[in-house]
């Protein structure tokens, strides 16, 4: 097993682009993955890698060498998740990302319980409002809010989800309350927007009764947490675009309140989304018909104030 384990540090090396990171992703430390890279090196008789005080990045060899070894691993996996499935004890790790909000209210709470039920699966789970490179870095699942892109990944629709704008009384009081969404362009209001590097979304499409408009909102405040927005808005500095179960107990205690409730947002689908070679493997659709009852029953509860 010493050579498939180096094979399998090389291969989150190339994938993460960073000795530390993958050793990180593994669970262990960038010395034992170095050696093992080294031992790999020494094996082939050739340099894997490009070495900087900055960057590592994969020689001609290198990159030859993990196109099959990429192969390699996912034969394992295929072949590992058919012996689970028969013998009827699922196992193996789960590697699992979801937004901060989202995995946060959702996602998270329900590790615990799902790895009772099925001790041998280990689950690593990352949270992050950044867009992830699904097949780069090696995800199994990835729960979004949003719509499928790409077609090189499977997705399983857990559920549609109402979004709404929402302000504090405070913010409104202050700056009045927005009647039409051109309003909240000519009113000069402060719209709190989620951005970071890649974010395709720089507006917001509200329905009409001409049909769906993109308003071009603008504000003074982004962040890269959702959480944060929410925060923001909570302290009187802004609207915000949400799904609606995110802020529904700031709305029941009238912390919030929902404005341009005729001009609404477009629903947002709740989504899992994974890669093909996954379709078969056993762990995942146990994961995947977990999370979706949760999720669907938790946000349902959230709704209902329970």
């Amino acid at each position: 097993m010493a050579y498939l384990d180096n094979i399998a540090v090389f291969v989150r090396v190339v994938e993460l682009q960073n000795l530390s990171a993958a050793g990180r992703d593994m669970r262990i430390s960038p010395a034992v993955a170095s050696n093992r890279i080294k031992e790999l090196e020494k094996y082939l008789g050739v340099r894997l890698f490009n070495r900087t005080t900055r960057q590592l990045t994969p020689t001609e060899h290198g990159r030859a060498f993990y196109e099959g070894a990429r192969k390699v691993l996912d034969a394992v996996a295929e072949a590992e998740a058919a012996v689970s499935a028969l013998s009827g004890k699922p196992r193996g790790t789960i590697r699992v990302t979801a937004p901060l909000g989202l995995g946060r209210r959702l996602i998270a709470s329900g590790i615990p319980e799902f790895r009772n039920r099925y001790p041998d699966i280990e689950v690593r789970l990352r949270l992050s409002d950044h867009e992830v490179d699904i097949m780069k870095e090696g995800i199994d699942v990835a729960f979004k809010l949003g719509q499928l892109e790409d077609s090189s990944l499977k997705m399983r629709g857990i559920m549609e989800c109402e979004r709404v704008l929402v302000a504090s009384p405070a913010y409104l009081e202050r700056r009045g309350e927005p009647a039409t969404p051109d309003d909240l362009v000519t009113g000069g209001h402060d719209c709190l927007m989620l951005r970071y590097p890649g974010v395709r979304e720089h507006f917001w499409t509200l329905k009409t009764p001409d049909g769906w408009a993109k308003i071009d909102v603008r504000g003074p405040y982004d962040s890269d947490d959702g959480d944060v927005l929410t925060g923001w808005a909570l302290a009187g500095h802004g609207i915000i675009n949400k799904p609606r179960f995110e802020v529904e107990p700031f709305l029941r205690d009238l912390r919030l309140k929902v404005i341009l409730a005729d001009y609404p947002p477009p629903p947002v689908q709740l989504a899992a989304l994974y890669p093909h070679r996954n379709y078969q493997d056993q762990k995942v659709r146990l994961l995947l018909d977990f999370m979706a009852e949760r999720c669907q029953r938790m946000i349902r509860d959230i709704l209902k104030g329970r």
